[in-house]
């Protein structure tokens, strides 16, 4: 018989790893058996208590009571001929991938079962940087317009008066906004009370980009289709289980990942050219509105499989932050209004509830290497915060390569982009016109006898910076007045 092997418990410390006593004792004042004040000067009771006031973060204004877990996305179908997003190309390439579904109105710790869209966080850890797909179990939208989206969700949460959900508040949104009508009966047929999160489709509902390096690009709307078959309850069963089982879509997916019963999903789009978009009988752009499949066929891309649940809920699941901003080379934004106000309004949202560096927490750090100088500092900042790495543009001191494209997307710049609108790069280039004015600021100071003054001032400023920068600095002068340049190296080389 082999020798059991005696696990060494861990010691208790303070979270600056001071070693602590047994976590149930306390300092206080006087003799046994009667005990008096607590002291200020133990650590460990402040430290326990002031922790405890602050384990709550914000919660999601929206999405906030969720389930979530661990899985992989695999490439089964060529599409190399719609994308060059290196995750999608190679049959056989595999992705981690983080999952989190959620309703969308009620708060954390509410019923699972409740009548409620489902969101789909879904963020993969790619070669290029993380792709995020934040969808919905129903294939449309309430409204199309992005003023409306505060709106619609707060009809579908508490009365500001009475802190009730009011079917009044809910009902009269709708009826005065018809445009949520094919969203809305949606919501109300069976697939609004999901039997658990295994059996339970998820839509894009916007219209995305699929890019290739060439500029060319096809729009794409993308479905998730479970495995397993969908599966739904009836209105009565909703609110039987929400009262018995209130956590029983949380636990219903944990339980079957523990147990091997991976639930897996198939990856679908819908493909269709700028050309055809111009001339579709339904906006595309209009996320109140499908794609008829008999008009754009499924297409299969890949295999999604979930088979590992989070070692601890909050640093996994709570803490993750999805964005439809997050897009990586060979996927990109639509003109769809709605799209482009969710970009904005979702890592601002993270960025409220996790701070300003939200990306680097475990969850949501990508795998990919991450060089980002000119977003640093802020609280808890865990990185080296790029050491002395210059945090302004255009610095002559480090090499960087630009590799990315407009919006870090390679979006594609065609004639057919004039349809809605042409987005096209732009940085500002210098001319010989950016000089004019200042050599006529030249000659004024001639005038006022302000020369020498101006040419000393830059040199004793000039003189410490690096001999590169100076040589940078008399030739931006020599385009002013090639005798200003001169001038100025002189009294530096002078200073020096």
């Amino acid at each position: 018989m082999g020798s059991l092997t005696q696990i060494e418990p861990p010691t208790y410390t303070l979270a600056e790893g001071c070693p602590i006593a047994d976590p149930t004792t306390a300092q206080r004042v006087g003799s046994q058996p009667v005990k008096g004040l607590l002291l200020l000067q133990d650590t460990q009771l402040i430290e326990t208590l002031a922790h405890f006031s602050r384990e709550r973060i914000p919660e999601r204004v929206v999405h906030a009571s969720a389930a979530g877990a661990w899985g992989e996305f695999e490439v089964t179908h060529d599409i190399s001929h719609l994308t060059s997003a290196k995750f999608l190309n190679g049959i056989g390439k595999k992705s981690n991938v983080l999952l989190r579904i959620s309703t969308v109105g009620p708060e954390r710790g509410s019923a699972d079962c409740v009548r409620d869209v489902r969101g789909w966080g879904m963020k993969v850890f790619t070669e290029e940087g993380n792709q995020d797909w934040v969808f919905n179990s129903i294939p449309v939208f309430f409204v199309r317009d992005p003023i409306k989206f505060p709106s619609v969700n707060r009809s579908h949460k508490r009365h500001p008066a009475t802190n009730v959900h009011d079917s009044t508040m809910f009902w009269d949104f709708h009826v005065n906004n018809p445009e949520s009508i094919h969203a809305t009966m949606a919501l109300f047929s069976d697939r609004g009370t999901p039997a658990d999160l295994r059996h339970l489709n998820s839509y894009s509902g916007h219209s995305y980009k699929f890019t290739k390096e060439d500029g060319s690009f096809s729009y794409v709307r993308i479905h998730f289709k479970t495995d397993l078959g969908v599966k739904t309850l009836t209105n009565d069963e909703a609110v039987k289980l929400a009262g018995e089982e209130p956590s029983h879509h949380t636990a219903d997916l944990y339980d079957a990942i523990e147990r091997g019963e991976y639930p897996s999903w198939t990856m679908f789009i819908q493909v269709m050219s700028p050309a055809e978009a111009e001339k579709y009988r339904w906006n595309i752009f209009d996320m109140t509105k499908v794609w008829p499949h008999a008009d754009y066929p499924l297409q299969p891309v890949g295999k999604l499989t979930l088979n590992r649940n989070p070692t601890n809920y909050f640093t996994d699941i709570e803490q993750a932050a999805f964005s439809p901003s997050t897009l990586v080379p060979g996927i990109a934004p639509s003109a769809d209004p709605m799209l482009q106000a969710r970009m904005f309004a979702y890592p601002d949202a993270a960025r409220y509830r996790l701070g300003a560096n939200y990306q680097q927490l475990p969850c949501n750090h990508p795998v990919s290497e991450v060089y980002s100088p000119y977003q640093r500092d802020g609280a808890f900042r865990y990185a080296s915060n790029y050491g002395g790495d210059p945090n302004y543009v255009r610095a002559s001191v480090k090499l960087v390569k630009y590799k990315g494209k407009l919006g870090a997307n390679g979006q594609a710049d065609e004639a057919h982009d004039d349809w809605i609108g042409r987005v096209s790069a732009y940085s500002s280039e210098v001319t010989d016109e950016d000089y004019l004015q200042a050599a006529a600021l030249w000659e004024v100071m001639a005038k006022d006898n302000s020369q020498d003054n101006f040419v000393y001032n830059v040199s004793q400023h000039l003189q410490s910076a690096a001999p590169h920068v100076q040589q940078g600095a008399f030739e931006m002068f020599s385009r002013v007045r090639p005798d200003l340049g001169k001038r100025i190296e002189q009294a530096t080389t002078k200073a020096v």
